[in-house]
């Protein structure tokens, strides 16, 4: 069974802060099946990462970044334009020193 994504979402934010790193909702969706969009942003680098969730052709998830771009106005384009498609996506921001992302499932970078 999934997690709902209201308390996914409160995990991850809780797994940066505890970490060193600060996370908002940028945006809240639907509460129990909403989609995730994650913008990892390194201050230090000036540079940002999205991440949305996807699933293999054999129902594996994973997180992959739908769009190379690191430069954060091009992201958060793409966030609104998410938005537009889906209204029940979420936007979760993380500012962190070294630019993590805080995500335990698998990640293509």
């Amino acid at each position: 069974m999934l997690l709902s994504t209201d308390i996914w979402v409160g995990a991850l934010i809780r797994r940066a802060e505890l970490a060193g790193g600060f996370a908002t909702v940028a945006r809240k969706g639907d509460a129990k099946a909403g989609a995730v969009l994650v913008k990892a942003v390194d201050r230090r680098e000036n540079k940002a990462r999205l991440f949305a969730e996807a699933t293999r052709g054999d129902g594996e998830r994973f997180w992959m970044q739908p769009t190379k771009s690191d430069f954060e106005p091009d992201l958060d384009a793409y966030a609104e334009r998410a938005a537009r498609i889906d209204p029940d996506i979420w936007v979760i921001e993380i500012e962190d020193r070294d630019g993590r992302h805080f995500l335990t499932e698998a990640v293509e970078e």
